[in-house]
């Protein structure tokens, strides 16, 4: 239904890169996702006042409030697609994580009620009331939640929405716990046993789990997370396809929502090379970088002597000492400054954050192996972490 509404209703519906693309998808979904839970708490509801079963009641409730959930996903992408202002001059796009995480805290308050729910169950267990109208209208509801979980999983992925993936374990969780209450209904109808507590108290403890995980993958970009390899890559390959840039390193990426990303790095050029055909052409991958990857990038030009025999063998066999401290540790901004009693090599070393030595330990021991190299060198290190 979902591929259906997007080809008849989203222009463009395949370029999912558009903002305006993601926000017609978030607002399809979210629209689809209060008509459905809708339906299934006016169905419930009746179950409920025909079977006067409390449990099917309190699901039925839960389906309301799963329809406020698509009501702030709806509202997060809306809120997220107005334009900068100055109070916001990156615009609003984080918003749609903000929404994420609201959904998020609502899972993990319907596993808290439930959790408190089924603990009383338990301890005084109630006979459960069961008709074949309920176990039909359960069945149904369980096969409308599996398809919510899934095709808000799958545009999640799509557009990369963490408001949507944090929808779509929320309807994944919504499937348990009416399942579970399917469970304790027929075990009471047919020998008895009053296992729905225990039954509620299992899926409580899964929903839970799957509202913690939700709210980690909509916090983590709140906070400020490395950017994914892939998208690392392509910056790389696009900067690099300009011959006259040798190497980058420092690559910051700032992410104000999806679609609104703001990247610094540092491109390595020729020092004996025309700065104004250099500068001509930083701008040129800076226009690529916005134009083909939705990107308002800085690049910063480090000079490297790439024509100075020494100074290549000299990086190499530094390079080399590096790794023996730790294979994850790069280096950049190599240039040497010879002197009259010694050579200094001056250079930046970058740690990999999982490095069990501390930046003062490193320092020393790169600068020791420096040492001891033949040439009188002398190591001036500048020891940083990296921000991918």
């Amino acid at each position: 239904m979902i591929r259906f509404l997007s080809r008849r209703f989203i222009r463009d519906h395949d370029n999912v890169t558009d903002p305006a693309v993601r926000r017609a998808y978030g607002v399809l979904c979210g629209c689809v996702g209060i008509g459905l839970n809708l339906l299934l708490f006016a169905a419930k509801l009746l179950a409920g006042l025909l079977s006067g079963s409390i449990a099917i009641m309190a699901d039925a409730a839960n389906n309301l409030s799963d329809a406020g959930s698509s009501l702030v996903t709806l509202l997060g992408f809306k809120l997220a697609a107005q334009a900068p202002d100055r109070g916001h001059p990156f615009g609003h796009g984080r918003m749609e994580y903000v929404s994420g995480l609201v959904v998020s805290m609502v899972i993990v308050l319907m596993g808290v009620e439930l959790a408190r729910d089924s603990v009383g169950q338990i301890l005084h267990p109630e006979p459960v009331d069961f008709t074949p109208l309920a176990g039909m209208i359960l069945l149904a509801s369980i096969g409308v939640k599996l398809y919510m979980a899934r095709y808000n999983r799958t545009v999640g992925r799509r557009i990369q929405s963490a408001a949507m993936a944090a929808t779509a374990a929320d309807s994944l969780s919504d499937c348990l716990a009416t399942t579970a209450v399917l469970l304790g209904s027929l075990a009471g109808r047919l020998w008895g046993v009053p296992i729905d507590g225990w039954c509620g108290g299992a899926v409580a403890l899964f929903i839970l789990w799957s509202g913690i995980n939700a709210a980690r993958e909509t916090i983590n970009p709140l906070l400020g997370q490395p950017p994914s390899p892939e998208f690392v890559e392509q910056v790389r390959s696009l900067v690099l396809s300009y011959p006259e840039i040798t190497g980058i390193h420092d690559l910051i990426v700032h992410d104000y929502g999806p679609g609104r990303r703001i990247i610094s790095l540092h491109a390595e050029v020729p020092a004996n090379g025309d700065i104004m055909a250099l500068h001509d052409v930083v701008d040129a991958a800076e226009r690529r970088l916005n134009d083909e990857m939705g990107c308002l990038a800085t690049i910063h030009m480090d000079p490297v002597v790439n024509d100075d025999g020494l100074t290549a063998e000299t990086r190499v066999r530094v390079a080399s000492i590096v790794r023996l401290i730790d294979p994850g540790i790069s280096i950049h901004d190599f240039r040497m400054i010879p002197g009259p009693l010694q050579t200094k090599v001056i250079f930046d070393a970058e740690i990999p954050y999982q490095c069990s030595l501390s930046d003062q330990e490193i320092r020393q021991r790169i600068q020791q192996g420096v040492q001891a190299l033949d040439g009188n060198y002398s190591a001036v290190v500048e020891v940083e972490k990296g921000y991918v």
